[in-house]
């Protein structure tokens, strides 16, 4: 089975130099692909690459990417701050001249925006870029870990399917065995209706005769849904067996598979092939819902 979910979850974390940071990728059920980027001030630039990654990997699903990053733990205790010695002075001097004979606290002066200044030494452009590829290199490894879980969530899912397609199959079936042990009933409803034909007055021409014989056949007859419906299982297998994103091409047979199971019971006139029917319907639904979470 190569069936792909498109609920799922990836991450990926890296440390770089004096970096730290996680992409984290959700995605969910959607009828196209719609990609969702949240990135921290200073990385917009990378929005458009992340995109295409994204329409290079996925065809279908509500996406969500994120980017946190910061300075890693090493870098976080190697800080270095910048003491504004200006400030501090101006700030002491107004101290004691507001109260000349209380101590001056300095502790809390430090605790006054501007006073300590974390000092950061400028990064280069090289190093820069590198840590960009490296950030990049991670995400791709995000997309892989997104991929492989809905890979994963699809093996599920394709087991559901197959069941789903083998109850309709029971099922129809189930119906054409009805078909045959009441083929004399048939024969007899045929001729009740055939007999009120002949009875009516004034006689029918001939021509017309033909007509309503030919309408009560096919009203009465549904072998070919039943052939179609078989078609249709059969194209549903095979797709779950491609390789292809098949999510839309599954929910159009479920379309054509409610369309047979509607015409079979308008014409089934009969309680047991109507609750095989509506049973069709039902299993024809739980299919639709499932396959509305494929790729």
């Amino acid at each position: 089975m190569t069936v792909s979910s498109m609920t799922g979850f990836g991450r990926a974390e890296c440390e770089y130099n004096d970096w730290t940071w996680g992409w984290e990728v959700k995605s969910v059920n959607n009828k196209s692909l719609d990609i969702r980027v949240r990135l921290p001030g200073g990385y917009d630039r990378l929005e458009s690459t992340v995109r295409q990654e994204a329409q290079n990997r996925f065809k279908r699903g509500a996406l969500n990417v994120a980017l946190t990053i910061g300075p890693s733990q090493a870098a976080e205790h190697q800080n270095r701050f910048h003491i504004n010695h200006t400030l501090l002075r101006e700030l002491v001097e107004t101290v004691q001249k507001m109260n000349p004979c209380k101590e001056v606290n300095i502790e809390a002066l430090l605790g006054v925006r501007g006073v300590v200044e974390k000092w950061e030494e400028p990064e280069n452009e090289k190093e820069k870029g590198l840590r960009i590829a490296k950030i990049m290199e991670s995400l791709v490894e995000a997309f892989d870990s997104l991929k492989d879980s809905r890979v994963a969530e699809g093996e599920k899912l394709a087991k559901v399917l197959q069941r789903q397609l083998q109850g309709i199959s029971d099922c129809i079936d189930a119906t054409e065995v009805i078909l045959a042990r009441r083929e004399q009933d048939k024969n007899e409803r045929l001729q009740v209706q055939l007999g009120a034909i002949l009875k009516a007055q004034p006689p029918l021409p001939e021509e017309r005769l033909l007509q309503e014989l030919a309408l009560i056949a096919i009203k009465s007859d549904i072998t070919e849904e039943l052939d179609r419906l078989r078609s249709h299982v059969t194209a549903s297998k095979q797709l779950l067996k491609d390789c292809d994103p098949k999510g839309r091409r599954l929910d159009f047979l479920c379309q054509e598979f409610n369309r047979e199971a509607n015409t079979i019971c308008s014409k089934a006139h009969d309680t047991e092939l109507t609750t095989h029917g509506l049973e069709m319907k039902a299993l024809i639904e739980q299919l639709r819902e499932q396959v509305q979470n494929v790729e």
